[in-house]
């Protein structure tokens, strides 16, 4: 019953604590962190001890198989050199730069173990630098240079904690850190290759969706568990793994089984990243008392971990600018990656909040060490004044500093790009299977539902929400409003028990499904009177004939011909770019626009709204 208590009161405490932060705009990890420490100065709170095995071994997988499914590997290439330098450069230059630190502090600890505890405060947690990178809307370039590393460097750091406790037992030579160490990167790499082959092969054949969900939630663990076997690096191996599935699970025959799997990674993945903040705070009452017990002294004992916090917030700047600099003097470098702006090193730099993991790892160190409650609590100020000072700075560093997050009009634009290049490739697919005996109503049918999923794209852009709802808009208004009525239908009949409950249950899942397609409202500021929502960088170029368009501002009053002609409204409209002419979207009811393309050949055009200058090419379908 205590058991089943102490669940109920984490997952309560977790999802207040969220609910809270999230409506405050405060960092979520940060209050948990705080209740945490708040509880376990309580009397009826019984005590929580953090089991290095429970967090390494129960905890880290999945976390970190959960933020490899969602990491793009594509973005992972492009900043390989930079997640390099920071998940084993940085790591191996913090291990022995805070190794030095702590045995010029304490110098009765062995070299070895003092490297050892630099190994355990070195790596930034993997949840905490992202969650409150997402959150605060730093650049995406940023984000993914932060993901990448906090997936990498808990492996380099617990290689080298193992080789330094090895060390500290007895001597080891260069040469055998060394194989430990290829052992533990080949190692993990091939058992995770192999654990995601088998795993995908599996699912391509199984179509039950529990038992593809079931499987899901096991990979991590059937990635870690033969690495660790071998003595290679199982979190490498569960990266690995992760990554690949990621890659390949959009390939998978079955969406119901996607569906699934992302829904259920996300809620193990906000219990288990949020429940270990709370841990990090319930152990704070017994790491201080058996600090308070050690032969050195409380004052003596908060002054080293005042140090060494001092310590590893000054590394990590002294480490990430010169790695960020010094390679693209190499002309080949620079050509093929520019240096990045200060700014963004300053917030890499300033993003190495630890976590869990460190706070784990330093119990795995030996009890003969001379002075270890002084490093455990060590370790517990480099968490918490890593996580408070750095944490809460952040969000004000990265305005500070000017730094421009993921532009929601932006994302909206490329979605609907995107969209449209999906459907125009679901329609030629479409002709190529029709038959002469199909339905013309069918492939009308089929042709008209793939369209107005990419012109509801494209009505998110233009004119303020505040104005008439554009067509898909009201369509999901009233759409919703008839789920709800046909779904208050299903259950009255299901309370008559006129029908069998498995036929119920299966028509309310479509229902919900149907519900959960229909577009949301946008969240967000509104638009500033001097922004221009132009295409993103990524996608500026555009192709030959966007590149040959002369360049036409918008009118100041813009209006279609063609829809005052006919009476009717439009939703957005476009100019063209070789005549000028201004015509209405293809969610208005006279696609005019479009029509002049067919009509004339013109083959590009620009938004005619306001505060926008985002180009298309009718012929190519992109944007520029």
């Amino acid at each position: 019953m205590e058991i089943a208590l102490g669940l109920l009161g984490l997952v309560a405490v977790v999802c207040a604590a969220s609910a809270v932060g999230r409506k405050a705009g405060l960092p979520v990890p940060l209050l948990l962190v705080l209740a945490g420490v708040a509880g376990s100065y309580l009397p009826f709170i019984p005590r929580v001890v953090l089991i290095p095995d429970l967090v390494l071994t129960g905890i880290l997988p999945p976390l970190l198989y959960a933020a490899a499914l969602r990491t793009s590997v594509v973005d992972f290439r492009a900043n390989m050199r930079s997640i390099g330098l920071l998940s084993v450069g940085y790591v191996i230059f913090g291990t022995f730069a805070i190794g030095l630190v702590t045995k010029w502090l304490l110098p009765e600890v062995p070299l070895a173990a003092a490297f050892a505890f630099g190994a355990v405060v070195a790596p930034p947690d993997a949840v905490a630098a992202t969650a409150i990178a997402r959150r605060v809307g730093m650049p995406r370039r940023v984000v993914s240079i932060l993901e990448g590393e906090s997936l990498v460097n808990d492996a380099t750091a617990l290689v080298l904690l193992r080789a330094s406790i090895a060390a500290v037992a007895g001597s080891v030579s260069f040469a055998q850190v060394s194989l430990q160490f290829a052992i533990a990167v080949f190692g993990g790499i091939a058992v995770g290759v192999a654990a995601a082959s088998v795993l995908l092969l599996i699912r391509r054949k199984v179509r039950n969706v529990a038992i593809n969900t079931s499987m899901s939630l096991a990979a991590p663990f059937l990635a870690y568990v033969p690495a660790e076997e071998i003595r290679a690096s199982g979190v490498l191996a569960v990266v690995v793994a992760g990554l690949m599935i990621g890659t390949k699970t959009p390939l998978m025959p079955d969406g119901s089984s996607r569906l699934s799997e992302r829904s259920n990674w996300a809620t193990v993945q906000f219990l288990l990243e949020n429940a270990v903040f709370l841990l990090i705070g319930l152990q704070v009452r017994d790491i201080i008392d058996a600090a308070a017990a050690d032969a050195l002294g409380t004052a003596d004992a908060w002054l080293v971990c005042m140090l060494v916090l001092l310590a590893v917030l000054l590394l990590r700047p002294v480490w990430v600018f010169p790695a960020t600099y010094l390679p693209r003097l190499i002309p080949a470098v620079q050509r093929k990656d520019p240096a990045p702006p200060w700014q963004m090193a300053a917030v890499v730099s300033w993003a190495g909040m630890r976590g869990v993991v460190t706070l784990a790892a330093v119990f795995v160190l030996p009890d003969g060490i001379p002075h270890r409650p002084v490093l455990v609590l060590g370790a517990l100020c480099v968490v918490g004044g890593t996580l408070v000072l750095q944490g809460f700075s952040l969000p004000w560093l990265v305005r500070r500093l000017a730094l421009r997050g993921p532009d929601r009009d932006e994302d909206a634009l490329s979605s609907a790009s995107l969209l449209q290049q999906a459907t125009s490739a679901g329609i030629e697919k479409l002709r190529e299977r029709t038959i002469s005996e199909d339905p013309p109503e069918v492939l009308a049918m089929l042709k008209r539902r793939t369209q107005e999923r990419s012109l509801a794209a494209w009505e998110r852009l233009g004119r303020p929400e505040s104005e008439a709802p554009t067509p898909s808009q009201r369509y999901a208004q009233l759409r919703m409003e008839m789920l709800a009525a046909e779904r208050a239908k299903v259950l009255e009949l299901r309370r008559a028990g006129a029908y069998p409950h498995d036929v119920v249950d299966e028509v309310l899942q479509r229902l919900d499904v149907e519900e959960s397609m229909l577009d949301s409202p946008r969240a967000g500021d509104e638009r500033s009177a001097d922004y221009l929502l132009t295409a993103p960088p990524e996608v500026a170029g555009g192709c030959e004939h966007l590149q040959a368009a002369q360049d036409l501002p918008a009118p100041e009053d813009p209006y279609c011909m063609d829809c005052r002609a006919e009476g009717t409204e439009p939703v957005h409209l476009r100019l063209c770019l070789e005549c000028g002419n201004v015509g209405c979207c293809d969610s208005s009811p006279g696609r005019h626009a479009t029509a002049h393309f067919r009509r004339t050949g013109h083959p590009a055009m620009r938004s005619a709204e306001p505060g926008e200058s985002w180009r298309w090419c009718y012929v190519d379908e992109l944007l520029g």
